[in-house]
């Protein structure tokens, strides 16, 4: 049985998606895809690398393809929760407070530099993206929709940086690394310059609710009952070995990154090649501890994966 015209459109107009992103990121259309696959399914994404590796330039890159409104927020130690939420000052014309929104009031919103930030502020964060809301003196104001987080985190070893507590790493649907480009890679970026301006250039793809109807899409995508099943039992084999167990929250995120992944695939059912696909930057932050390095995290992530047959 075919796809529905609907998701046929859906997956050409992804395609056009990753060849403008791939102009821009060069040589990293696996990162690109998942970062992709994060948005449609409604996540939020933790970036971690060491500087200048084009973190930010993707973040961009992403808003400027999908028409969204986009806030760049650089983290540091005295970094306020006002600052980023916004705050009420006193208007003297109307003689009454007035609420000035803060940065995170943005359809994508770029915190760079997250562990770098003091905790209240983490958790300020925290809050805006489980609740898709924030609270500034007692009253509650939603956030834009779409809403989604991309936050950078330096490496450990690196001066002034702490490791993100586990509970503010689960909120995290995926955790990506950029890493260091080819050879064929690096020569055309020091050819063509800083990509930043060509991101900048960008023409969007998607327009108005596009995205928003891309993901209630998803929501069509089936999810058989032998998908169901393994997916199940992935979550119980980190259960038994030497990982952090996974929750039903992994469990979810999982479901919902792999009906993204069938969804760029054209089809309109989860088939185990996309639980795959998206398994290990769904958990690897999920089944080693806040201070290990995604190396190791995937590595976990794997040694799962291979101990629990496909259907």
């Amino acid at each position: 049985m075919s796809p529905s015209p609907h998701i046929t459109t859906a997956s050409k107009l992804l395609g056009e998606i990753h060849q403008q992103l791939d102009s821009i990121v060069l040589g990293k259309s696996g990162v690109t895809r998942l970062a992709v696959t994060c948005l449609l399914a409604q996540g939020h994404l933790l970036i971690e690398d060491a500087p200048g590796l084009g973190k930010s330039t993707l973040a961009l890159a992403l808003a400027k393809t999908f028409g969204l409104d986009y806030n760049k927020v650089p983290c540091t130690n005295d970094l306020l929760p006002s600052d980023l939420l916004g705050l009420s000052i006193w208007d003297g014309t109307a003689q009454a407070m007035r609420f000035t929104p803060g940065p995170i009031f943005a359809q994508l919103l770029l915190a760079d530099e997250l562990n770098r930030a003091p905790s209240k502020t983490q958790s300020a964060l925290l809050e805006a993206m489980e609740e898709r809301q924030v609270s500034v003196d007692g009253v509650s104001r939603n956030l834009p929709s779409p809403f989604f987080v991309i936050a950078t985190q330096n490496p450990l070893d690196q001066v002034g940086v702490s490791p993100l507590p586990e509970s503010q790493m689960d909120r995290f649907m995926m955790r990506l690394s950029l890493g260091f480009p080819s050879a064929a890679a690096e020569i055309e970026l020091l050819r063509g310059g800083d990509r930043r301006v060509s991101a900048l250039a960008l023409t969007p793809i998607l327009l108005g609710d596009a995205l928003q109807k891309l993901q209630k899409l998803i929501e069509q995508i089936r999810v058989s009952e032998p998908i169901l099943v393994y997916v199940q039992q992935l979550l119980a084999a980190s259960r038994t070995g030497a990982t952090r167990p996974l929750s039903p929250r992994a469990g979810l995120a999982l479901l919902r990154a792999s009906r993204a992944e069938a969804l760029q695939s054209g089809r309109d059912h989860v088939l185990p090649d996309d639980v795959q696909a998206v398994w290990s930057a769904v958990v690897s932050h999920r089944v080693g501890a806040s201070h290990d390095s995604l190396t190791k995290g995937v590595q976990l992530a794997q040694a799962v994966l291979i101990g629990v047959p496909a259907p």
